[in-house]
Order: C-alpha cells, then sequence, then structure tokens
C-alpha cells in the first residue's frame, strides 16, 4: 500500500469480509491494530500490521471468484455450521456475495474481493437477478400484474420487476434488490406458497450447466471483466 486506507477496506480487501461487516467486527472489539483495539474509521498503512480475532490479517494476492450451484439445505450465513463455506472447503479465505435462504438453490458468487461484494450488494445498483419459481396454484393475471408492479412487503414496496409464465404454476422472474426472502414474501401476500425457488443469472453471470454443489473459478480476465461492469475496475 502506498497510502493509508481505511481498516473497513483493509479487511474487504484482505478477503475477510465486506465493508459494512468489518463495521461490525470492528464495533464488536475483533480487530486490532498494531497493539490497539481497531476504532471505525481508522486508518492503516504498510507498516501496520492488522489483527482479527487475535491472527495476522494480510491482503489477498490473487483475486478469486467463484460461480457455485447452491443446493438446498445449505445456508449461507457463515455465523452458523455446515455452511456454504464448510461446505466448498475452499483452501483460500473466501465468503458469499449475498445470501440464498437454506431452501432456495441456486447461482451464488463467492469471493475475497471486498470491493466486488460491495459493489454487488449496493442496492442503488440495480444490478439483474432473475430466477426460476414454482408456486402451489396456477398462476392468475392479477398475480402476474401485482408482482409486477411492486409489491408491499417489510415496511416498503418491491420495485417494479419482470415476470415471464413458462407454466401453470411456473414463472421466472428478474428483480433488481435483494430483500430477506423477497419472492416467497411477494408470492405469500397473493396467499401462493412457493415451492421451489433457483437462482439461474445474476447480472451476465449464469447458472448454466453448473451441477448442484459445484463450482467453477473465473479467469483473471472474466474478474476483470465483472469488475469493469461493476465500475471498480483500477
Amino acid at each position: 500500500m502506498d497510502n493509508k486506507i481505511r481498516i473497513n477496506k483493509y479487511l474487504s480487501e484482505a478477503g475477510i469480509c465486506s465493508r459494512r461487516e468489518a463495521d461490525r467486527l470492528i464495533e464488536a472489539g475483533r480487530v486490532m491494530i498494531n497493539d490497539t483495539v481497531a476504532e471505525c474509521g481508522m486508518k492503516v498503512s504498510e507498516n501496520d500490521v492488522v489483527y482479527f480475532n487475535k491472527k495476522r490479517v494480510t491482503l489477498s494476492e490473487k483475486p478469486v471468484v467463484l460461480i457455485y450451484n447452491k443446493p438446498k439445505g445449505v445456508v449461507c450465513s457463515t455465523k452458523e455450521k455446515d455452511n456454504i463455506i464448510d461446505y466448498i472447503n475452499y483452501p483460500k479465505r473466501i465468503y458469499p456475495v449475498g445470501r440464498l435462504d437454506k431452501d432456495s438453490t441456486g447461482l451464488i458468487l463467492l469471493t475475497n474481493q471486498g470491493s466486488i461484494s460491495d459493489a454487488m450488494l449496493r442496492a442503488s445498483n440495480y444490478h439483474e437477478k432473475e430466477y426460476h419459481v414454482k408456486v402451489n396454484m396456477p398462476i392468475t393475471k392479477e398475480f402476474v400484474e401485482g408482482m409486477r408492479r411492486g409489491v408491499p412487503i417489510l415496511d416498503t414496496v418491491t420495485r417494479p420487476c419482470k415476470i415471464k409464465v413458462y407454466g401453470e404454476k411456473e414463472f421466472s422472474v428478474i428483480l433488481t434488490q435483494g430483500l430477506n426472502r423477497q419472492i416467497r414474501r411477494m408470492c405469500e401476500y397473493f396467499d401462493y406458497r412457493v415451492r421451489s425457488l433457483e437462482r439461474v443469472r445474476i447480472m451476465n453471470i449464469k447458472l448454466g450447466d453448473l451441477k448442484p454443489g459445484e463450482y467453477i473459478e473465473m479467469s483473471d480476465s472474466q474478474i476483470n471483466d465483472l469488475k469493469r461492469d461493476l465500475g471498480i475496475l483500477n
């Protein structure tokens, strides 16, 4: 590092977590700079030594982004046992970009690049995410139109979204936000129950033929393309 950077950015670039999560870790007193308990807003230089949970933290040398097909039953919260990190058992420290709930399947990215995670999770960026959904009863015109317009959940109204019906009880939906259990809550508002939910696309990254439980690593050029799409390419 040529210049000092904020401690949350340092932890993010070291692959520990996103900047937002870093602030929580700092507030919890789990981060130290040299012999001092870190505080939010502190800056570090190349001469400082940073510790997280009493273990030294160094900046990641090689960017890693995994494209993973999450099976049903795997949790994304790293605070729970048998989570997605345990399941993949990747040799380097990585963490999931966002979440899929335990009962949902499909595409999720994992990375050691905090800048990628932060940019993808920033709601103002309106990144598209596409899902295939099966519900418990026939889809009506009223259901489709209501979903498209926006649904009142979690003290807000969801953004307008794109819906395409594939069968009597099956449709795809493209969202540009990621509220907690959003699709399930949207369907429940109209008295529908989700039977299966699979994410098949994030921006221009597609799940393709990747089997449940499998992942592929993005190449350096693919990571650079992703950063360029996110507007964070150095």
